[in-house]
């Protein structure tokens, strides 16, 4: 089967009009003020709660072609650095939520040496797969939350129609989660509508409240003792994707968004100008001027959404072109530098060896080898990144995807 995934591609964009910014402590996640607390010590304690957050994508297609599986994340280090695990993708379809590929998730068998807890699998046992692996990782990481994402760019022409009867779409979801085959698995639902009111692979036309009927409809459905969190487009420019839904009114019913600070640049564009594609700051020449995640951010806190229900995405990938001369950002390029896995993109973990950085540009770093650019986060970049969002009071961090840092866990160690 041709895996789904996200196209770590195209622009990201974000949300609409003004909710209440009211909607304040006891509803955020990660926030402890007590009633009686002063304002000074209120604002503290919200600090102090946010930026703990470290979430990480796992991709469900990863155990194929990538040779990526839960295990990893425990011989990585990654799972004592996570606090969740977003599993992507589930499938949207008909108005409701469905399995995305029921063979990884539930039915491939793995022995000793690929087994979270070295305990190989039966042929008899009820629950194989990613899912038990996630039970297994869980109980070594008795903290470790995991959602289950459905959409992902590939995934999401489902949600138009799952927006005519949110409550019925609320309904399958709440069911498939708890599903007593792998009861202990989910700890909540992460939605990854790319786009609600606009186009990404294809284009949505529910309106504007669209989303934020979805969303409540989940959180009538889940009630307050599961996680919903959102991925949302990171555009920041007027009239953009952020605008097209109403992304703020929904915020009330999430736990926190992930906004896609990545991918604002790339070979789409297939001749230039070369540009980072996760720029934190503006920088001079950048091709367009909202493309950054501080433009993203503070277009959201001034919607209404408060910062600790906002966290700071980060690629663990680079983004390159190939037919380049010029080593600075801005160049012209012949079309996309060859990556493993598809054109114009690749891991981390092959960068770092196959074309070092050479440069730092808008707080993330680029790299010149032969013809090709390439631009991705490095340890030190990833530093920056974590001050920004400490400045912020984000909520945390969270990763697309774990599959590509390192086997030691490089990145995500120098997000902590």
């Amino acid at each position: 089967m041709s895996a789904p995934h996200r196209p770590r591609g195209r622009f990201r964009a974000l949300v609409s009009t003004v909710c209440c910014a009211v909607l304040g402590a006891g509803l955020l996640a990660g926030a402890t003020t007590g009633a009686s607390a002063s304002a000074e010590d209120t604002t503290a304690t919200t600090q102090a709660a946010a930026g703990s957050k470290v979430i990480g994508y796992f991709p469900e297609w990863g155990v194929y072609g990538r040779n990526y599986h839960v295990k990893n994340i425990q011989t990585s280090g990654s799972a004592a650095k996570l606090t969740h695990i977003n599993y992507g993708f589930g499938n949207v379809q008909g108005g409701r939520c469905t399995m995305g590929d029921a063979y990884a998730a539930t039915d491939k068998a793995y022995p000793a040496a690929g087994s979270v807890d070295g305990v190989a699998d039966t042929w008899d046992q009820p629950l194989r797969g990613n899912f038990n692996q996630l039970k297994k990782l869980k109980a070594k990481n008795p903290n470790l939350k995991v959602l289950w994402s459905f959409g992902g760019w590939t995934w999401s022409a489902g949600f138009t129609q799952a927006a005519q009867n949110p409550a019925a779409f609320a309904q399958s979801c709440y069911d498939l989660l708890n599903d007593p085959r792998w009861t202990g698995v989910f700890d909540g639902i992460d939605i990854d509508w790319e786009y609600p009111n606009a186009c990404g692979a294809g284009c949505d036309t529910s309106g504007h409240a669209a989303y934020r009927n979805l969303m409540q409809a989940l959180r009538a459905k889940f009630g307050s003792t599961k996680l919903i969190s959102s991925a949302i487009p990171a555009d920041a420019s007027a009239g953009g994707k952020i605008d097209a839904a109403d992304y703020a009114g929904a915020a009330q019913y999430v736990d926190w968004y992930n906004p896609m600070t990545y991918d604002y640049f790339g070979t789409w564009s297939a001749k230039g100008p070369t540009a980072p594609h996760s720029p934190l700051k503006s920088y001079p020449g950048i091709p367009k001027a909202e493309f950054h995640s501080d433009a993203t951010i503070k277009k959201l806190k001034n919607l209404g959404i408060p910062s600790n229900k906002l966290l700071l995405g980060v690629g663990f990938y680079g983004r390159g072109w190939t037919g380049v001369t010029q080593s600075a950002p801005g160049g012209t390029a012949t079309g996309p530098a060859p990556g493993t896995y598809e054109q114009g993109i690749d891991d981390y973990k092959v960068l770092k060896t196959k074309c070092p950085a050479t440069g730092t540009v808008g707080g993330t770093a680029y790299a010149k080898c032969g013809n090709e650019w390439w631009s991705y986060d490095t340890p030190a970049t990833l530093a920056t990144k974590m001050a920004y969002k400490n400045e912020q009071a984000l909520a945390g961090t969270f990763i697309w995807d774990l599959s590509g840092d390192t086997a030691n866990g490089e990145l995500i160690k120098a997000i902590n």
